[in-house]
């Protein structure tokens, strides 16, 4: 593993953060990637000190040639990449009736596009290794999550992207894995996007009640060792909707409907 490189997007908290932490303590060597300068060069200094081979590139994953640039930052640094983990993301709570569209093309500029972007560079360098992409995605991208016409969009764009990256290389030895933690404590609700684009604040859910991004980033790292197509996390908010979905979708949709809207002040009540 000494010799290996992960690069890993949206590292500065949350599951990406939990993710370096993860592949730093199985010898790789790692690849920070985020918007926030400061947060990631206290990330990278954090890993130092534990004596992983490290470096942060300011990342904004909407923009391509921030994404190009990371990956010739990389490469420059390490001369190679074995793993991509497509983990920056938005989230999105707001009825599709109210959201302005720019929040939508946001959510899918970050979710899909810097998933295409960041892939569409590395894939030479992950095909030489014959590497691992991985999208970290969400149920929304399993089923339609309702006011997250965005997010789940973005999500099912993501999957259908890497469904088919892993079918056109089914002969290069290329590893595409699509992970769907589930519910993970972490402040991507705290930074969900409302109706006309701003932050939603205090998340809505109980964040104590979740999985936590530590155990995520293991099971995750196992998933890839593994080389496991598909990671579903959780029983019932994962495994057990997305056998709803194949074979009680409109028993799924109500159940669906029914959880959503007991969120605090969820828009479904309004």
């Amino acid at each position: 593993m000494h010799n290996k490189v992960v690069v890993i997007t949206g590292a500065s908290s949350g599951i990406g953060l939990a993710l370096a932490k993860e592949f730093s303590s199985r010898g790789f060597k790692v690849v920070l990637a985020a918007r926030s300068a400061d947060k990631l060069k206290d990330v990278e200094e954090n890993l130092r000190s534990t004596g992983t081979e490290v470096i942060s590139v300011r990342t904004d994953v909407s923009k391509e040639e921030d994404c190009e640039n990371l990956v010739k930052e990389t490469v420059a640094r390490f001369g190679r990449i074995d793993i991509l983990i497509n983990n920056a993301g938005l989230s999105m709570r707001a009825l599709f009736r109210d959201v302005e569209l720019s929040v939508l093309k946001q959510l899918m500029d970050v979710n899909f596009w810097g998933t295409v972007y960041c892939t569409k560079y590395a894939l030479p360098y992950l095909l030489e290794t014959k590497g691992s992409v991985i999208g970290i995605s969400s149920i929304a991208g399993f089923i339609g999550l309702p006011a997250r016409t965005g997010y789940s969009a973005s999500k099912f764009a993501m999957h259908g992207f890497l469904e088919t990256l892993r079918v056109e290389n089914l002969k290069n030895g290329l590893h595409v894995l699509i992970a769907a933690p589930g519910f993970t404590a972490s402040n991507i609700r705290k930074t969900a996007l409302t109706n006309d684009g701003s932050q939603q604040g205090e998340t809505p859910r109980k964040e104590d009640k979740m999985m936590s991004p530590e155990e995520v980033a293991r099971r995750v790292a196992n998933a890839i060792k593994k080389r496991k197509p598909t990671l579903v996390l959780t029983f019932v908010e994962g495994k057990l909707t997305v056998w709803l979905k194949k074979w009680m979708p409109r028993t799924l949709e109500k159940l669906t409907y029914q959880h959503m809207a007991k969120e605090p002040d969820s828009p479904l009540n309004d």
